[in-house]
């Protein structure tokens, strides 16, 4: 789970911003580590939100933007009557095995869509949606900075609830994760 990506390492520019997208999924998945699917379900702050809720969302926007840049149907559909259930368990998606493997499915898909294209300039249409602007356009590029931004929101919302649950911080579980605890 990399804390620091190295440019280099990734090659390109797509490579580059695949690394920084796969560092915030790193900093989401770490908050998870070393807790039961019980205590991963806790709602332990003033939120409505757990960690197991917060994995799935992240798996989940991330799944609907790849799938809005093809212009595809997405695979689980949101709208503004049920976007709230992107944070909820459900069938097949209920556990933290269940949601990591969901999620390395869709991080799967992203790394091959984003290698299959030519460059990051391409463009597609957002879906109508009260929080897009009418008739929006976004090139790739910028689909892959929403997802660092979006992970990073949700991984700084995670390590709160972590800390929460049993005091535990990022630092000290990167160091659990290092040594194998």
């Amino acid at each position: 789970m990399p804390t620091l990506v190295n440019q280099e390492a990734h090659g390109d520019e797509a490579g580059a911003l695949l690394g920084f997208v796969d560092a915030q999924r790193g900093a989401v998945r770490r908050t998870l580590h070393g807790l039961t699917d019980e205590q991963a379900a806790l709602k332990p702050s003033a939120s409505e939100l757990s960690l197991l809720g917060v994995l799935k969302h992240v798996a989940e926007v991330e799944q609907g933007w790849v799938e809005d840049a093809q212009q595809v149907p997405h695979s689980i559909p949101r709208d503004p009557s049920n976007w709230h259930m992107s944070f909820e368990p459900e069938e097949g998606r209920a556990t933290i095995k269940e949601v990591l493997a969901f999620w390395d499915e869709v991080a799967a898909e992203t790394e091959r869509f984003i290698r299959s294209l030519p460059d990051l300039d391409g463009t597609f249409p957002l879906p109508k949606a009260p929080w897009f602007p009418p008739n929006s356009v976004r090139s790739v590029r910028f689909l892959l900075l929403t997802l660092i931004q979006e992970i990073a929101r949700h991984a700084g919302h995670a390590d709160i609830i972590r800390e929460t649950i049993d005091g535990k911080t990022a630092f000290e579980l990167i160091d659990a994760i290092a040594a194998g605890r």
